[in-house]
Protein backbone atom coordinates (compact mmCIF):
# COMPACT_ATOMS: atom_id res chain seq x y z
CA UNK A 1 0.00 0.00 0.00
CA UNK A 2 1.23 3.77 -1.20
CA UNK A 3 2.64 5.60 2.03
CA UNK A 4 -0.16 8.50 2.53
CA UNK A 5 0.98 11.87 1.05
CA UNK A 6 1.07 15.51 2.60
CA UNK A 7 -1.85 18.05 1.32
CA UNK A 8 -1.20 21.49 1.20
CA UNK A 9 -4.34 23.54 0.44
CA UNK A 10 -3.29 26.49 -1.63
CA UNK A 11 -4.83 29.58 -3.26
CA UNK A 12 -3.26 32.46 -5.27
CA UNK A 13 -4.38 35.78 -5.76
CA UNK A 14 -3.07 36.67 -9.09
CA UNK A 15 -3.14 39.46 -11.61
CA UNK A 16 -5.70 38.33 -13.68
CA UNK A 17 -6.52 34.71 -15.64
CA UNK A 18 -4.56 35.21 -18.69
CA UNK A 19 -2.20 32.52 -19.37
CA UNK A 20 0.91 33.89 -18.47
CA UNK A 21 -0.96 35.71 -15.17
CA UNK A 22 1.50 36.14 -11.80
CA UNK A 23 0.66 36.12 -8.39
CA UNK A 24 0.92 38.72 -5.71
CA UNK A 25 -0.52 36.39 -2.93
CA UNK A 26 -0.07 33.17 -2.15
CA UNK A 27 -1.20 30.79 0.95
CA UNK A 28 -0.31 27.38 1.57
CA UNK A 29 -1.73 25.15 4.24
CA UNK A 30 0.48 21.84 4.48
CA UNK A 31 -0.85 19.47 6.29
CA UNK A 32 1.36 15.74 7.30
CA UNK A 33 0.25 12.66 7.33
CA UNK A 34 -0.09 12.50 11.24
CA UNK A 35 -2.72 15.35 10.71
CA UNK A 36 -0.19 18.59 12.14
CA UNK A 37 -0.41 21.55 9.81
CA UNK A 38 1.22 24.58 9.66
CA UNK A 39 0.78 27.85 7.79
CA UNK A 40 2.64 30.10 5.31
CA UNK A 41 0.96 33.63 3.40
CA UNK A 42 2.79 35.97 1.95
CA UNK A 43 2.46 38.87 -0.72
CA UNK A 44 4.82 38.63 -3.12
CA UNK A 45 6.94 41.14 -5.50
CA UNK A 46 5.47 41.73 -8.95
CA UNK A 47 5.94 43.62 -11.95
CA UNK A 48 2.08 45.13 -13.22
CA UNK A 49 3.05 45.75 -16.82
CA UNK A 50 0.88 42.48 -17.99
CA UNK A 51 -1.70 43.15 -15.18
CA UNK A 52 -5.76 42.93 -16.17
CA UNK A 53 -6.81 45.67 -14.21
CA UNK A 54 -10.03 43.82 -13.27
CA UNK A 55 -8.27 40.76 -11.85
CA UNK A 56 -6.48 43.34 -9.84
CA UNK A 57 -9.65 44.49 -8.44
CA UNK A 58 -11.16 40.95 -7.76
CA UNK A 59 -8.45 40.63 -5.08
CA UNK A 60 -8.65 44.14 -3.58
CA UNK A 61 -4.87 44.39 -4.66
CA UNK A 62 -4.63 48.54 -4.42
CA UNK A 63 -6.68 47.73 -0.77
CA UNK A 64 -4.31 44.97 0.65
CA UNK A 65 -0.82 44.20 -0.84
CA UNK A 66 1.80 46.96 0.50
CA UNK A 67 2.87 47.94 -3.58
CA UNK A 68 -1.33 48.36 -4.59
CA UNK A 69 -2.02 50.20 -0.91
CA UNK A 70 1.09 52.49 -1.87
CA UNK A 71 0.48 53.40 -4.96
CA UNK A 72 -3.46 53.87 -4.23
CA UNK A 73 -2.13 56.56 -1.95
CA UNK A 74 -2.44 60.33 -2.17
CA UNK A 75 1.57 61.30 -2.66
CA UNK A 76 3.56 62.98 -0.06
CA UNK A 77 5.55 65.31 -1.37
CA UNK A 78 8.99 65.71 0.23
CA UNK A 79 12.77 67.23 -0.63
CA UNK A 80 12.79 66.51 -4.82
CA UNK A 81 9.50 65.45 -4.73
CA UNK A 82 7.54 62.13 -3.92
CA UNK A 83 10.22 59.02 -2.98
CA UNK A 84 9.42 55.56 -3.21
CA UNK A 85 8.74 54.16 0.27
CA UNK A 86 10.88 51.04 0.39
CA UNK A 87 10.76 50.70 3.79
CA UNK A 88 7.03 50.70 3.54
CA UNK A 89 7.32 47.64 1.60
CA UNK A 90 8.87 45.12 3.88
CA UNK A 91 5.83 42.67 3.94
CA UNK A 92 6.58 41.43 0.50
CA UNK A 93 8.64 38.47 -0.56
CA UNK A 94 10.57 38.45 -3.59
CA UNK A 95 9.67 36.00 -6.23
CA UNK A 96 12.47 34.23 -6.09
CA UNK A 97 12.06 33.59 -2.34
CA UNK A 98 8.26 32.55 -2.89
CA UNK A 99 9.26 30.09 -5.53
CA UNK A 100 11.87 28.55 -3.04
CA UNK A 101 9.36 28.16 -0.33
CA UNK A 102 6.59 27.11 -2.86
CA UNK A 103 9.08 24.11 -4.24
CA UNK A 104 9.62 23.19 -0.32
CA UNK A 105 6.18 23.07 0.62
CA UNK A 106 4.68 21.47 -1.85
CA UNK A 107 7.24 18.71 -2.17
CA UNK A 108 5.37 15.36 -2.72
CA UNK A 109 2.05 16.77 -1.51
CA UNK A 110 -1.15 17.23 -3.25
CA UNK A 111 -2.66 20.28 -3.94
CA UNK A 112 -5.78 20.76 -2.48
CA UNK A 113 -7.94 23.53 -3.37
CA UNK A 114 -11.19 25.47 -5.34
CA UNK A 115 -10.11 24.73 -8.86
CA UNK A 116 -6.48 23.71 -7.86
CA UNK A 117 -5.12 23.52 -11.34
CA UNK A 118 -5.58 27.70 -11.66
CA UNK A 119 -3.00 27.56 -8.72
CA UNK A 120 -0.96 24.66 -9.82
CA UNK A 121 0.13 26.71 -13.29
CA UNK A 122 0.55 29.89 -11.70
CA UNK A 123 3.13 27.72 -9.41
CA UNK A 124 4.46 25.87 -12.26
CA UNK A 125 5.72 29.53 -13.78
CA UNK A 126 6.81 30.88 -10.50
CA UNK A 127 9.33 27.88 -10.04
CA UNK A 128 9.99 27.30 -13.48
CA UNK A 129 11.40 31.32 -14.01
CA UNK A 130 13.87 30.75 -11.31
CA UNK A 131 15.36 27.67 -12.06
CA UNK A 132 13.07 25.00 -9.76
CA UNK A 133 10.53 22.10 -11.16
CA UNK A 134 7.29 21.37 -9.76
CA UNK A 135 7.41 18.32 -7.53
CA UNK A 136 3.96 17.88 -6.40
CA UNK A 137 1.94 15.18 -7.12
CA UNK A 138 0.26 15.13 -10.32
CA UNK A 139 -3.02 14.43 -9.06
CA UNK A 140 -4.98 17.68 -8.14
CA UNK A 141 -7.26 17.60 -5.19
CA UNK A 142 -10.71 19.93 -6.06
CA UNK A 143 -12.83 20.30 -3.26
CA UNK A 144 -15.59 21.27 -5.33
CA UNK A 145 -15.52 18.00 -7.31
CA UNK A 146 -15.64 16.30 -3.81
CA UNK A 147 -18.81 17.69 -2.95
CA UNK A 148 -20.50 17.48 -5.83
CA UNK A 149 -19.73 13.52 -5.90
CA UNK A 150 -20.60 14.06 -2.07
CA UNK A 151 -23.78 15.27 -3.10
CA UNK A 152 -24.49 12.89 -5.30
CA UNK A 153 -23.55 10.08 -3.48
CA UNK A 154 -25.59 11.33 -0.57
CA UNK A 155 -28.90 11.85 -3.29
CA UNK A 156 -28.91 15.26 -3.96
CA UNK A 157 -27.14 15.66 -7.26
CA UNK A 158 -25.66 18.73 -7.98
CA UNK A 159 -25.45 19.46 -12.25
CA UNK A 160 -23.49 22.22 -13.28
CA UNK A 161 -22.53 24.89 -13.30
CA UNK A 162 -21.65 25.05 -10.07
CA UNK A 163 -22.06 27.82 -7.37
CA UNK A 164 -19.02 27.51 -5.00
CA UNK A 165 -21.77 29.23 -2.14
CA UNK A 166 -24.10 26.56 -2.61
CA UNK A 167 -21.73 23.24 -2.38
CA UNK A 168 -20.26 24.82 0.47
CA UNK A 169 -23.56 25.01 2.24
CA UNK A 170 -24.44 22.02 0.73
CA UNK A 171 -21.88 20.26 2.94
CA UNK A 172 -22.61 21.97 5.74
CA UNK A 173 -19.63 24.66 5.50
CA UNK A 174 -20.81 28.25 5.93
CA UNK A 175 -19.49 30.18 3.22
CA UNK A 176 -16.44 32.14 3.95
CA UNK A 177 -17.05 35.90 5.37
CA UNK A 178 -16.83 38.63 2.44
CA UNK A 179 -13.54 39.79 4.30
CA UNK A 180 -11.90 36.61 3.66
CA UNK A 181 -13.23 35.62 0.15
CA UNK A 182 -10.67 36.30 -2.61
CA UNK A 183 -7.55 36.63 0.03
CA UNK A 184 -5.11 33.83 -0.67
CA UNK A 185 -5.47 32.46 3.16
CA UNK A 186 -9.18 32.87 3.50
CA UNK A 187 -9.75 31.02 -0.01
CA UNK A 188 -7.08 28.01 1.24
CA UNK A 189 -9.07 27.99 4.57
CA UNK A 190 -12.58 27.46 3.03
CA UNK A 191 -11.34 25.08 0.71
CA UNK A 192 -10.26 23.20 3.51
CA UNK A 193 -12.89 23.72 5.40
CA UNK A 194 -15.15 21.61 2.82
CA UNK A 195 -12.43 18.80 2.10
CA UNK A 196 -12.79 17.89 5.81
CA UNK A 197 -16.60 18.31 5.56
CA UNK A 198 -16.27 15.91 3.22
CA UNK A 199 -13.33 13.37 3.87
CA UNK A 200 -14.00 13.77 7.83
CA UNK A 201 -11.02 14.66 8.48
CA UNK A 202 -9.28 17.79 9.89
CA UNK A 203 -5.52 18.52 11.65
CA UNK A 204 -4.81 17.70 14.82
CA UNK A 205 -2.69 20.92 15.66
Amino acid sequence: MTAPAPICFVDTETDGVHPARKPWEIAIIRRDPDGTEATWAAFVEIDLSTADPFGLRVGRFYDRHPLGRWLSATPTAGAGGPRWPLAELGDVVSRAAAARTIAQWTHGAHLVGNVPNFDAEVFDGLLRAHGLAPAWHYHLIDCESLAVGYLAAQGHPAPPPWSSEYLSEAVGVPVAPEEDRHTALGDARWAMAIYDAVMGTEATS
